[in-house]
């Protein structure tokens, strides 16, 4: 079990968190979104993906929320690819910092995300990685149902690792595992991110995880301790993936942080900026979002608030 005193967060609630859903949100509200978590202490953010936009038509404003994000020498703007062409036009946007090449493990799902098998999806990440590098850039790359498929259902964790490896040729940042579809549990995921972790260093291991199943936030505290030193989490909880069928939320960035700072982990974020702007965010979705911290009332209660409660009570 790593003790750690500090984890670093990525925000992905502009492109993650937006991408599966049916309600078209404005790119101003996108801008906004990604000021408020600036401004709760976010310094990487996940802010768009260049996709084809007929597949995933919530990205199709990915230049106009290129041009619009706020010039910040402290906050590193991620933007996912998926291809060559793809990295390209976030590199002529001249606002990425990072490029964010994902692979498949498994082929038919990478088949269905990207149009590729599995051994080629790890092949175009390394030409982003390689990409990114020649144009002065940094990249990371997230293996995709790194713990289960929608299609092909278990992963050998031998592939996960053989895959790691590969990646880790090219040099990126970092490598993820994520959990696509929110199948994984603690003890896999202590298991893959330990082999993961041991086959790559000194390139961190990076995590994503999906709450469909609950499992969400055990999963998170199960990948630290394995040695995961940064996490991927959504405001809200919103996530979702247009290719891979019954995919639901990503962790909840309020969540995770008071679970995290709760234990003594500085994230670096404001959990009370966090809930705030969960309540715009379910305004501007008109929906009540998962996350649970948002829900329940401070603890430990604010200053004003207890005063008030010990002032009734007298």
């Amino acid at each position: 079990m790593y003790t750690v005193s500090a984890i670093e967060m990525v925000e992905v609630s502009p492109r993650d968190g937006l991408q599966n859903e049916k309600r078209a949100i404005s790119t101003a509200d996108k801008l906004a979104l990604i000021e408020r978590a600036i401004d709760a202490g976010s310094r990487r953010i996940e802010v768009t993906s260049f996709v084809n936009p007929r597949a995933v038509p919530q990205m199709a404003d990915a230049d106009d929320v290129c041009a619009g994000l706020p010039h910040r020498d402290d906050v590193t703007y991620i933007g996912l690819v998926m291809n060559q062409r793809g990295a390209e036009r976030a590199l002529a946007t001249g606002r990425i910092d990072q490029l964010g090449a994902v692979c498949v493990a498994t082929d038919k799902f990478a088949m269905a995300n990207q149009g590729q098998t599995s051994d080629g999806s790890v092949d175009a990440a390394k030409d982003i990685i390689k990409l990114a590098k020649e144009n002065g850039k940094t990249a990371q790359a997230t293996i995709g149902a790194s713990f289960g498929c929608p299609f092909e259902g278990e992963v050998a964790e031998d592939h996960v690792v053989a895959m790691a490896i590969s990646l880790a040729e090219a040099g990126p940042v970092e490598i993820a595992l994520a959990d696509t579809i929110g199948v994984g549990n603690p003890a896999h995921v202590a298991s893959l991110v330990a082999r993961v972790r041991e086959a790559i260093e000194p390139i961190p291991v990076r995590v994503h995880f999906h709450n469909t199943r609950g499992t969400g936030l055990a999963n998170v505290w199960a990948a630290i301790g394995a040695g995961a030193s940064t996490v991927d989490a959504s405001i809200g909880g919103l996530g979702g993936c247009p290719f891979a069928p019954g995919a639901a939320g990503n962790v909840a960035t309020e969540d995770v942080t008071y679970m995290l700072e709760r234990a003594g982990m500085s994230t670096g974020l404001d959990l009370g900026k966090l809930v705030a702007t969960n309540h715009w965010l379910a305004g501007v979705m008109d929906k009540t979002l998962p996350a649970m911290v948002a829900k329940a009332s401070p603890f430990p209660a604010a200053e004003e608030h207890r005063n008030s409660k010990e002032e009734e009570a007298v």
